[in-house]
Protein backbone atom coordinates (compact mmCIF):
# COMPACT_ATOMS: atom_id res chain seq x y z
CA UNK A 1 0.00 0.00 0.00
CA UNK A 2 3.14 2.64 0.68
CA UNK A 3 4.04 1.77 -2.74
CA UNK A 4 0.99 2.67 -4.11
CA UNK A 5 0.70 5.83 -2.15
CA UNK A 6 4.18 6.91 -3.83
CA UNK A 7 2.31 6.49 -7.13
CA UNK A 8 -0.05 8.72 -5.91
CA UNK A 9 1.92 11.37 -4.89
CA UNK A 10 4.28 11.28 -7.88
CA UNK A 11 1.29 11.54 -10.41
CA UNK A 12 -2.14 13.28 -11.12
CA UNK A 13 -4.82 11.16 -8.87
CA UNK A 14 -6.17 8.92 -11.24
CA UNK A 15 -2.98 9.50 -14.01
CA UNK A 16 -5.23 11.99 -16.19
CA UNK A 17 -4.83 15.90 -15.57
CA UNK A 18 -7.69 17.86 -13.84
CA UNK A 19 -8.45 19.31 -16.97
CA UNK A 20 -8.75 16.46 -19.26
CA UNK A 21 -10.98 14.71 -16.76
CA UNK A 22 -13.58 17.51 -16.66
CA UNK A 23 -13.59 17.60 -20.52
CA UNK A 24 -14.57 13.78 -20.52
CA UNK A 25 -16.88 14.54 -17.57
CA UNK A 26 -18.57 17.06 -19.76
CA UNK A 27 -18.74 14.76 -22.65
CA UNK A 28 -20.18 12.12 -20.42
CA UNK A 29 -22.80 14.53 -19.14
CA UNK A 30 -24.19 15.00 -22.93
CA UNK A 31 -24.23 11.47 -23.48
CA UNK A 32 -26.16 10.34 -20.56
CA UNK A 33 -28.49 13.59 -21.42
CA UNK A 34 -28.86 12.17 -24.85
CA UNK A 35 -29.19 7.98 -24.26
CA UNK A 36 -27.19 6.39 -27.02
CA UNK A 37 -25.60 9.11 -28.75
CA UNK A 38 -22.16 9.12 -29.93
CA UNK A 39 -20.01 12.05 -28.38
CA UNK A 40 -16.47 13.07 -29.68
CA UNK A 41 -13.80 13.58 -27.33
CA UNK A 42 -10.23 14.17 -27.40
CA UNK A 43 -8.69 10.86 -26.04
CA UNK A 44 -5.42 11.36 -24.19
CA UNK A 45 -2.40 9.08 -24.40
CA UNK A 46 -1.97 6.48 -21.79
CA UNK A 47 0.34 4.10 -21.16
CA UNK A 48 -1.20 1.25 -23.09
CA UNK A 49 -1.81 1.13 -26.66
CA UNK A 50 -5.16 2.21 -28.47
CA UNK A 51 -7.43 -1.30 -29.42
CA UNK A 52 -6.49 -2.59 -25.54
CA UNK A 53 -8.81 -0.60 -23.35
CA UNK A 54 -7.84 2.77 -23.56
CA UNK A 55 -11.42 4.53 -23.82
CA UNK A 56 -12.70 2.11 -21.08
CA UNK A 57 -9.94 3.47 -19.07
CA UNK A 58 -10.77 7.45 -19.70
CA UNK A 59 -13.72 6.85 -18.59
CA UNK A 60 -12.52 5.00 -15.21
CA UNK A 61 -10.02 6.60 -14.22
CA UNK A 62 -12.27 10.23 -15.05
CA UNK A 63 -14.92 9.06 -12.55
CA UNK A 64 -13.59 7.00 -10.01
CA UNK A 65 -13.19 8.63 -6.58
CA UNK A 66 -11.03 7.48 -3.57
CA UNK A 67 -14.14 5.69 -2.12
CA UNK A 68 -14.78 3.83 -5.39
CA UNK A 69 -14.30 -0.45 -5.23
CA UNK A 70 -13.32 -0.64 -8.35
CA UNK A 71 -13.29 -4.27 -10.51
CA UNK A 72 -12.39 -5.01 -14.03
CA UNK A 73 -13.26 -8.02 -16.01
CA UNK A 74 -11.94 -9.13 -19.70
CA UNK A 75 -14.42 -11.44 -21.28
CA UNK A 76 -16.14 -12.36 -18.03
CA UNK A 77 -12.47 -13.68 -15.83
CA UNK A 78 -11.39 -11.03 -13.46
CA UNK A 79 -8.08 -12.99 -13.60
CA UNK A 80 -7.18 -12.66 -17.92
CA UNK A 81 -3.98 -10.81 -18.29
CA UNK A 82 -5.79 -7.29 -19.64
CA UNK A 83 -7.78 -7.18 -16.04
CA UNK A 84 -4.59 -7.97 -14.24
CA UNK A 85 -2.82 -5.36 -15.27
CA UNK A 86 -5.31 -2.67 -16.00
CA UNK A 87 -6.93 -3.25 -12.11
CA UNK A 88 -2.96 -2.96 -11.22
CA UNK A 89 -2.97 0.16 -13.19
CA UNK A 90 -6.10 2.03 -11.82
CA UNK A 91 -4.99 0.84 -7.82
CA UNK A 92 -1.92 2.21 -8.55
CA UNK A 93 -2.68 5.90 -9.54
CA UNK A 94 -6.10 6.20 -6.96
CA UNK A 95 -4.73 3.42 -4.29
CA UNK A 96 -8.92 2.52 -4.38
CA UNK A 97 -10.25 -0.58 -3.20
CA UNK A 98 -10.39 -3.22 -5.89
CA UNK A 99 -12.59 -6.48 -5.80
CA UNK A 100 -13.12 -9.51 -7.80
CA UNK A 101 -16.86 -9.42 -5.99
CA UNK A 102 -19.65 -8.08 -8.47
CA UNK A 103 -22.08 -6.85 -5.50
CA UNK A 104 -19.25 -4.76 -3.51
CA UNK A 105 -17.80 -2.92 -6.47
CA UNK A 106 -19.42 0.91 -6.98
CA UNK A 107 -17.25 1.24 -10.72
CA UNK A 108 -16.94 -1.92 -13.06
CA UNK A 109 -14.80 -2.22 -15.95
CA UNK A 110 -15.77 -4.52 -18.59
CA UNK A 111 -14.41 -6.26 -21.78
CA UNK A 112 -16.96 -7.86 -24.06
CA UNK A 113 -19.50 -9.14 -21.30
CA UNK A 114 -21.81 -7.94 -18.90
CA UNK A 115 -22.25 -9.75 -15.43
CA UNK A 116 -24.82 -12.34 -14.37
CA UNK A 117 -25.56 -10.56 -11.55
CA UNK A 118 -28.31 -7.88 -11.72
CA UNK A 119 -26.37 -4.75 -11.07
CA UNK A 120 -27.49 -1.98 -8.67
CA UNK A 121 -28.32 1.21 -8.63
CA UNK A 122 -25.23 3.04 -6.83
CA UNK A 123 -22.79 1.23 -9.51
CA UNK A 124 -21.61 2.57 -12.98
CA UNK A 125 -20.59 0.03 -15.75
CA UNK A 126 -17.96 0.81 -18.21
CA UNK A 127 -17.49 -0.79 -21.42
CA UNK A 128 -14.22 -1.49 -23.65
CA UNK A 129 -15.29 -0.48 -26.73
CA UNK A 130 -13.25 -0.92 -30.36
CA UNK A 131 -15.67 0.12 -32.91
CA UNK A 132 -18.81 2.41 -31.72
CA UNK A 133 -20.59 3.22 -35.07
CA UNK A 134 -23.26 0.22 -35.86
CA UNK A 135 -23.71 1.45 -38.87
CA UNK A 136 -19.89 1.03 -40.03
CA UNK A 137 -20.63 -2.56 -41.82
CA UNK A 138 -23.69 -0.75 -44.41
CA UNK A 139 -21.84 2.70 -44.38
CA UNK A 140 -17.81 3.58 -44.64
CA UNK A 141 -17.71 7.05 -44.56
CA UNK A 142 -18.24 8.98 -41.29
CA UNK A 143 -19.97 12.27 -42.33
CA UNK A 144 -22.72 9.83 -44.07
CA UNK A 145 -23.54 8.06 -40.58
CA UNK A 146 -23.41 11.13 -38.65
CA UNK A 147 -26.17 12.10 -41.46
CA UNK A 148 -27.42 8.88 -40.94
CA UNK A 149 -27.79 9.16 -36.92
CA UNK A 150 -29.14 12.56 -36.93
CA UNK A 151 -32.04 11.97 -39.75
CA UNK A 152 -32.48 8.26 -37.83
CA UNK A 153 -32.48 7.13 -41.16
CA UNK A 154 -31.39 3.56 -40.72
CA UNK A 155 -33.00 1.93 -43.96
CA UNK A 156 -29.59 0.74 -44.59
CA UNK A 157 -29.43 -1.26 -41.14
CA UNK A 158 -32.86 -3.11 -41.84
CA UNK A 159 -32.25 -4.00 -45.04
CA UNK A 160 -28.33 -5.61 -44.10
CA UNK A 161 -30.79 -7.42 -41.38
CA UNK A 162 -33.00 -8.34 -44.24
CA UNK A 163 -30.64 -9.49 -46.30
CA UNK A 164 -28.95 -11.82 -43.44
CA UNK A 165 -32.45 -13.33 -42.70
CA UNK A 166 -33.29 -13.84 -46.27
CA UNK A 167 -29.34 -15.62 -47.42
CA UNK A 168 -29.17 -17.69 -44.06
CA UNK A 169 -32.56 -18.17 -42.62
CA UNK A 170 -31.67 -15.84 -39.28
CA UNK A 171 -30.03 -12.83 -38.54
CA UNK A 172 -26.40 -13.35 -38.33
CA UNK A 173 -24.99 -10.91 -35.94
CA UNK A 174 -23.59 -12.36 -32.67
CA UNK A 175 -21.27 -10.33 -30.55
CA UNK A 176 -21.98 -6.84 -30.29
CA UNK A 177 -25.68 -6.74 -31.86
CA UNK A 178 -27.09 -3.79 -32.59
CA UNK A 179 -29.59 -2.21 -30.36
CA UNK A 180 -32.28 0.93 -30.07
CA UNK A 181 -31.64 3.01 -27.27
CA UNK A 182 -34.49 5.37 -25.92
CA UNK A 183 -36.68 4.53 -29.27
CA UNK A 184 -34.16 6.98 -31.31
CA UNK A 185 -30.69 6.01 -32.02
CA UNK A 186 -28.79 2.65 -32.93
CA UNK A 187 -26.27 1.94 -30.58
CA UNK A 188 -23.05 -0.71 -30.76
CA UNK A 189 -23.06 -2.29 -27.51
CA UNK A 190 -19.43 -3.63 -27.29
CA UNK A 191 -19.11 -6.81 -28.46
CA UNK A 192 -20.95 -8.16 -25.53
CA UNK A 193 -22.44 -11.59 -26.58
CA UNK A 194 -26.61 -11.21 -27.44
CA UNK A 195 -26.82 -13.43 -24.10
CA UNK A 196 -25.87 -9.64 -22.39
CA UNK A 197 -28.37 -7.80 -24.13
CA UNK A 198 -31.75 -8.01 -22.31
CA UNK A 199 -29.78 -6.73 -18.82
CA UNK A 200 -29.17 -3.59 -20.76
CA UNK A 201 -32.96 -3.01 -20.82
CA UNK A 202 -34.15 -1.37 -17.94
CA UNK A 203 -31.02 -1.79 -15.74
CA UNK A 204 -31.11 0.12 -12.74
CA UNK A 205 -27.05 0.75 -13.26
CA UNK A 206 -25.49 3.88 -15.47
CA UNK A 207 -23.81 1.83 -18.43
CA UNK A 208 -21.01 3.88 -20.10
CA UNK A 209 -18.89 3.12 -23.37
CA UNK A 210 -15.48 5.07 -23.95
CA UNK A 211 -13.98 3.95 -27.21
CA UNK A 212 -10.19 5.78 -27.19
CA UNK A 213 -9.38 4.64 -31.01
CA UNK A 214 -12.17 6.05 -32.15
CA UNK A 215 -12.42 8.79 -29.82
CA UNK A 216 -16.42 8.30 -29.31
CA UNK A 217 -18.07 8.80 -25.80
CA UNK A 218 -21.86 7.27 -25.60
CA UNK A 219 -24.15 5.93 -22.45
CA UNK A 220 -27.55 4.32 -21.28
CA UNK A 221 -28.87 6.02 -17.97
CA UNK A 222 -30.43 4.10 -15.63
CA UNK A 223 -34.14 2.89 -16.71
CA UNK A 224 -33.80 3.32 -19.77
CA UNK A 225 -35.28 1.31 -22.86
CA UNK A 226 -32.92 -1.16 -24.67
CA UNK A 227 -34.30 -2.73 -27.44
CA UNK A 228 -32.36 -5.33 -30.26
CA UNK A 229 -33.46 -4.85 -33.39
CA UNK A 230 -35.50 -7.32 -34.61
CA UNK A 231 -38.59 -7.78 -37.00
CA UNK A 232 -42.63 -8.85 -36.65
CA UNK A 233 -42.28 -12.16 -37.31
CA UNK A 234 -38.58 -12.87 -37.13
CA UNK A 235 -37.78 -11.97 -33.05
CA UNK A 236 -34.38 -11.68 -31.47
CA UNK A 237 -32.94 -14.37 -29.73
CA UNK A 238 -30.22 -15.09 -27.62
CA UNK A 239 -27.53 -17.59 -27.48
CA UNK A 240 -28.83 -21.12 -26.96
CA UNK A 241 -27.80 -23.06 -24.43
CA UNK A 242 -30.76 -25.91 -23.69
CA UNK A 243 -29.79 -29.33 -22.59
CA UNK A 244 -26.21 -27.75 -21.22
CA UNK A 245 -25.58 -26.96 -17.84
CA UNK A 246 -21.72 -25.94 -15.93
CA UNK A 247 -19.58 -29.04 -15.50
CA UNK A 248 -18.84 -27.33 -12.22
CA UNK A 249 -21.71 -26.57 -10.86
CA UNK A 250 -24.90 -27.67 -12.77
CA UNK A 251 -26.32 -24.19 -13.02
CA UNK A 252 -27.91 -23.96 -16.43
CA UNK A 253 -28.98 -20.20 -16.58
CA UNK A 254 -25.76 -18.12 -17.28
CA UNK A 255 -23.60 -18.13 -20.37
CA UNK A 256 -21.55 -20.98 -21.03
CA UNK A 257 -17.75 -21.56 -22.33
CA UNK A 258 -17.19 -24.55 -24.15
CA UNK A 259 -14.03 -26.52 -23.25
CA UNK A 260 -12.16 -29.90 -24.73
CA UNK A 261 -10.40 -31.73 -22.84
CA UNK A 262 -7.23 -33.86 -22.82
CA UNK A 263 -9.20 -36.81 -22.89
CA UNK A 264 -11.44 -35.06 -26.24
CA UNK A 265 -14.43 -34.94 -24.14
CA UNK A 266 -16.26 -31.94 -24.39
CA UNK A 267 -17.42 -30.07 -21.29
CA UNK A 268 -19.07 -26.06 -20.52
CA UNK A 269 -18.53 -24.07 -17.49
CA UNK A 270 -19.98 -20.06 -16.50
CA UNK A 271 -17.84 -17.85 -18.43
CA UNK A 272 -18.54 -15.19 -15.30
CA UNK A 273 -15.42 -16.19 -13.20
CA UNK A 274 -17.02 -14.24 -10.30
CA UNK A 275 -20.50 -15.61 -10.77
CA UNK A 276 -19.04 -19.41 -10.67
CA UNK A 277 -17.15 -18.83 -7.69
CA UNK A 278 -20.10 -17.66 -5.65
CA UNK A 279 -21.96 -20.42 -6.84
CA UNK A 280 -19.63 -23.41 -6.31
CA UNK A 281 -19.32 -21.56 -2.90
CA UNK A 282 -23.27 -21.51 -2.05
CA UNK A 283 -25.77 -24.27 -1.86
CA UNK A 284 -28.80 -24.82 -1.84
CA UNK A 285 -28.94 -22.93 -5.53
CA UNK A 286 -32.23 -20.88 -6.15
CA UNK A 287 -33.88 -21.14 -9.42
CA UNK A 288 -33.35 -18.93 -12.08
CA UNK A 289 -36.81 -17.18 -12.80
CA UNK A 290 -36.48 -14.40 -15.03
CA UNK A 291 -33.57 -12.68 -17.38
CA UNK A 292 -31.79 -11.56 -14.49
CA UNK A 293 -30.23 -14.27 -11.73
CA UNK A 294 -31.53 -14.49 -8.29
CA UNK A 295 -29.78 -13.76 -5.16
CA UNK A 296 -27.71 -16.33 -4.05
CA UNK A 297 -28.17 -17.78 -0.20
CA UNK A 298 -25.61 -16.64 1.68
Amino acid sequence: MVENKKYVNKYNFAFIDEATKREIRRKLLKAVAIPGYQVPYSSPEMPISRGWGTGGLHVTLSVIGKKDVFKIIDQGSDASVNACNLREFVHMMTDVKTTFDTSEATLIQTRHRVTEEELKENQIYIYQVPQPEPLRGVERYENKTRQMHGEADYAKMWVSIYESFIRHGDIMLYAGYPVKVNNRYIMAPSPIPKWDIPNLNQSKALHLFGAGREKRLYAVPPYTTVEPLEFEDVKFHTEDFTGLECFKTGYKKAYLDELYFDDGTRHFVINDSNFLDKLMEHSPLKQHSNKYIDKIEA
